[in-house]
Parts: C-alpha cells; structure tokens; sequence
C-alpha cells in the first residue's frame, strides 16, 4: 500500500512542497502527430553521452555497418552499448564536437541511406519465454540508458543491492519541463508500448506495482494510459499536480509514494526504479520487438521554430540536417537550447549530433537571461519559498562567492537538484542555481 493509503483509481492529483509555474509553451507542440525523418550525409555517435565509463568502439574506419550493428560497446559495468542507426561505412573515429562546447571521441558513419538492417533485427519475443535473467541481458545489450535527460544506465539499476527490496516501478511521464511534448505524444500515440516497457521491468521484481505519474494538464494522455491499463491490476496512473519540477526523480517519489530521498540515498533504497516514458518505450522495443536503441522522439519547438514538431529521429543524425526537416527555425532566434529552458544547455552551433537523451531542442526569440540586469540580493526569501529540496539558495550562493565550501556543505549545498527554480523566481535575476552548481563542482574536485 502507497503511503497515505491511496487505492487505485482514487485519481487524486499529488505534489510536492515548493516548485514555479513557468510559461509552458506546451500549445505550440503537443497536437503535433510524430513524425519519421531519415538521416542525412552522416551520423556521429560520440562515446562519452552517458553517465560512467566512455564506450570502446567495436568497429574500424573503412568498415561497413547496418542499422543496429553494435560499434561500441560499454567501457565498464556503468557504460553503455552503441548501435548504428544508418547503414553505411565507418568513416572516422575522431574527436567531435560535443552539445557541452567540449569535443568527444566519436565514431563517424558515412550515410548510404540504404537502411539495411542488421541480422537479427526487429525479431520479435514473447515477454513469457523470457528469463529475468535474459531480460536485464537484452537491456544491456540494446544500450538503453536514461533517456529523459539524465543517461545513467538502465541495466545498473535494475542490479539493486540485496537490502534494496524494489515495490515500485515508476513511470516518470511528469514532463514538467517548459516546452518539452514528445513524452506527452508517446502517451497518445504508443501508449500500448510505454505500458508494456513497464511491465517487462515489473517481471523482473515479483510484486512490485507500476505507478505512472502524469501532470494533469495532459488529461489526454491521463485518459490514454488509464484505458490502456484498465484492466492491469498492477499498473496504476496517477495525476500530478502541475507544477515544475515536478518530474524531478525526489519530487516524483515523494508525490507519488510519499518516500523522502536525499543526495546520500538512491530511488531503490526506497523501493523504486525510476525510468522514462520515452526510456520505457525504449525496453520494449527491445525485450519485446528486438531492436536496440538506435532512434528517439524530439520535439522542435519554441517561438523561433518555424513549425514546431514531435520527431522520431535516428540517433546520431545531424542537429543542422534535423532543423531543416523540422522546417527550420527563425533567424532572429536569441537562443537555442538542448533540453527544456529550465534545466538544459545552451548551444552555440549546431554541428552536433541528437543523442539518447536529446528530448528537444528550443529555439527562443528571447534570451531571459541576456535581457536582465543582475542586481543585489534584496532578500525577499523567494528563492526559499519555491525550492523543492528546503534550501536557501541565497544563503549558498553567498557561500560560493565567498569561497566559503564548507558553509556551503552546511547550508546543504550539495542537496540542490540544480532544478533553477530560484533563479527563475528571483527579482533581482541574480544567477543562483549557476552558483550552486559551481559550488557543488568544486565540493566534489575538493573531496
């Protein structure tokens, strides 16, 4: 039983303490059917996009390769398998540029946009002829790692420690950054699969429940996931309050379980395993229907888009051929992020491939933060009042830039989950979660 004794189809919406509710710019995107795009002249699939050790490339310049064939594989037990997502030949394996500004080892496919599938391909399994065993084996395999953004691994979480007893495996289906709708289309469009990718994980934990958590303003997808899985005694949907961060992986738990989690505690010291919609859609396309990762949906949206879009896009394509299919965007565009404008990264070119965890990219006519005037912090507490984690990120700000890391430690610095909800909040614009990201950096150089 959930704590606070929720029964299943109570559908009361959950939240968390804290949080903003920033502009979402959902309308421009979320009607927008997925769509297929092929890649282009080539595909880049750098090594280090994932959280753990680089990948070791599996392939030589001058080889050929089909779509699905493993070019590198994991560098360690926190790593990750790498498949072409086009067919054609190894081009180079060479250092690229990255969304980060820096350059990553890479390998370069030259694209003959024949398509051809490597043997194996899209062979299809029954769920009940599968061993736990064989399953985490077929996630290890298939490279799936966290594809909302985070990149950790999937196969290291689903291996908990034996005092980890797993209850819950949750569907983080918030989608509370600004903006971002390709989590919202698969719940319309391929909601059979992101339902099925959850239960492939729940065999692997006998009596663990599926709890889906959706913020209530998608009631479509609400009503497509509660259909869907009317009948499954074990999956239940949940609504959310919405609210950012809502899909922050603490604030998610605690919504939906009433489990508190700190940065000294994984999600499976709590029971749970945390995972994606587009990452659950990702399992089962590979336990059930044979295909490793190897394309993602993207959303292309923002005020600068011409024609804001939802994307199914082979993984490694070029974000400049991407633009242009998704019919480009405007030149008075200010800025163009990677990920959501809360929490994603700001990119200065557009020679970049689309990874894993590539949910969307915003093109905004307006740079917030270019166009505001810092001024001194005239401690109102603001950014106290909407902080999800309880911190007071003035206080840590004040501790980075007086160089100060244990006061740092003490304010519970290294608690932020860097969701820039008080610099979103702040009157006097003043940079706070770029402070405290900073700060935690050089905790950590220190430890």
């Amino acid at each position: 039983m959930i704590k606070g004794g929720r029964r299943k189809g109570t559908m009361r919406k959950r939240t968390f303490r804290g949080g903003v509710h920033p502009q979402d710019g959902k309308e421009l995107s979320a009607s927008m059917p997925i769509r297929k795009v092929s890649a282009e002249g080539i595909a880049v699939f750098p090594l280090t996009k994932h959280i753990g050790a680089p990948s070791v490339p599996t392939v030589e310049v001058g080889q050929r390769v089909l779509v699905g064939t493993l070019i590198a594989k994991a560098g360690g037990f926190v790593g990750e398998n790498i498949h072409s997502s086009v067919s054609g030949t190894v081009k180079a394996i060479e250092m690229r540029p990255s969304d980060n500004g820096a350059k990553a080892l890479s390998v370069v496919v030259e694209n003959d946009r024949l398509d051809e599938k490597a043997e194996g391909y899209g062979k299809a399994r029954a769920l009940d002829s599968l061993s736990p065993e064989e399953i985490k084996n077929i996630i290890t395999e298939s490279g799936i790692i966290g594809m909302g953004g985070a990149g950790f691994p999937l196969s290291v979480k689903l291996s908990p420690k034996p005092t980890q007893k797993i209850r819950y495996i949750i569907v983080n289906a918030a989608e509370c950054e600004p903006y971002i709708t390709c989590d919202h289309r698969l719940m319309l469009e391929r909601a059979d699969k992101v339902i099925k990718g959850a239960k492939v994980l729940s065999k692997l934990f006998p009596g663990s429940k599926v709890l889906i958590g959706i913020e209530e303003n998608k009631p479509d997808a609400i009503q497509s996931m509660t259909e869907l899985s009317a009948n499954e005694q074990d999956v239940e949907v949940v609504p959310l309050k919405t609210k950012y961060p809502q899909g922050g992986e603490r604030m998610l738990i605690y919504a939906l379980t009433g489990e508190k989690l700190n940065s000294k505690l994984l999600p499976a010291d709590k029971g749970c395993i945390v995972l994606n919609v587009s990452t659950s859609v990702a399992v089962c396309e590979a336990v059930l229907e044979g295909k490793p990762v190897t394309s993602r949906i993207v959303t292309v949206t923002g005020e600068g888009a011409n024609s804001p879009c939802n994307l199914e896009v082979p993984v490694g394509m070029m974000l400049s051929d991407l633009i242009e299919k998704a019919g480009g965007i405007s030149p008075d565009t200010k800025k163009l992020i990677s990920g959501g404008p809360m929490m994603g990264t700001s990119l200065s070119s557009t020679d970049v491939p689309v990874y894993k965890t590539s949910s969307a990219y915003v093109a905004l006519l307006k740079d917030r933060l270019a166009s505001s005037t810092t001024t001194e912090c005239i401690r109102c507490g603001k950014c106290a009042t909407v902080c999800p984690e309880r911190l007071f990120p003035a206080r840590l700000a004040y501790a980075v830039n007086s160089e100060n890391y244990e006061l740092f430690k003490k304010y519970g610095g290294m608690e932020c989950i860097e969701c820039g909800s008080c610099a979103y909040i702040c009157p006097a614009k003043r940079p706070l979660v770029q402070a405290i990201r900073y700060g935690k950096s050089e905790v950590r150089k220190k430890k």
